[in-house]
């Protein structure tokens, strides 16, 4: 097990974002978290990263409980992630940023730049100004910072969005590709990259676990059908 959740608590304001989740990842699994808008999947994540602190809860990586630990901490252990916001620096080269990120995790060694590049579709651009390429181009470049740190937990918010279908198909080529080595953790509202990648299925609602299971129970749960999928 590399990640664990036990009553992982957050309110905003009387607002329960999420409330009382268990939650367990195997090491080299694909899980996908789906829900609807307002589910409270962005803020499940950000308290597994470190970016917010619980209400209540815990939340351990690798053995270790982190709850407490801030966010550069978290990364530095081996966990990675991207938001739905891009987070690049838009002044640099699209290799200096994939070389900043590889820098934070302190001696690890993860892929070179131009490998982490390659991997995500973005050869050849690696002299061009990060604020220069389209944003579904930015998405992919946020997915080369992650992998250069060689993560053993990658997490990844909405990556898909604003990609072309060429792109999310390599996208998809792309989870196949690291599933077993880098554990991953994919939010995402596409249903064929969910459905197509990942091993199992986490469904958040109103800020609690409604359903997990592989891509095809899910589908056929009826709760999520009505809750999510609009064919309940």
């Amino acid at each position: 097990m590399i990640l664990t959740t036990k009553g992982l608590t957050r309110h905003f304001h009387g607002l329960k974002a999420v409330q009382s989740v268990d939650f367990t990842l195997q090491k080299g699994e694909v899980r996908a978290l789906i829900g609807p808008n307002g589910a409270g999947k962005t803020t499940f994540v950000s308290l597994l990263c470190g970016r917010i602190p619980p209400t209540s809860g815990s939340v351990t990586f690798d053995g270790a409980d982190i709850t407490a630990l801030p966010a550069h901490r978290r990364i530095r252990m081996g966990m990675a992630y991207t938001f739905q916001i891009t987070s690049i620096f838009a002044g640099l080269s699209v290799a200096e940023n994939v070389r900043l990120a590889a820098r934070s995790q302190a001696g690890r060694h993860g892929s070179t730049p131009l490998d982490a590049l390659d991997r995500v579709g973005l050869s050849g651009r690696d002299d061009m100004l990060a604020g220069d390429l389209s944003y579904g181009h930015q998405r992919l470049l946020e997915i080369a910072m992650g992998l250069a740190q060689s993560p053993r937990l990658l997490i990844l918010d909405e990556p898909t969005q604003g990609l072309s279908d060429g792109e999310i198909a390599g996208f998809k080529a792309l989870i196949r590709d690291l599933a077993g080595d880098t554990t991953i953790l994919l939010i995402e509202h596409n249903m064929s990259v969910v459905m197509e990648t990942a091993d199992r299925v986490s469904v958040l609602n109103f800020g609690e676990i409604l359903a997990e299971g592989t891509p095809a129970e899910i589908h056929a749960n009826p709760a999520v059908q009505a809750a999510y999928l609009g064919t309940g």
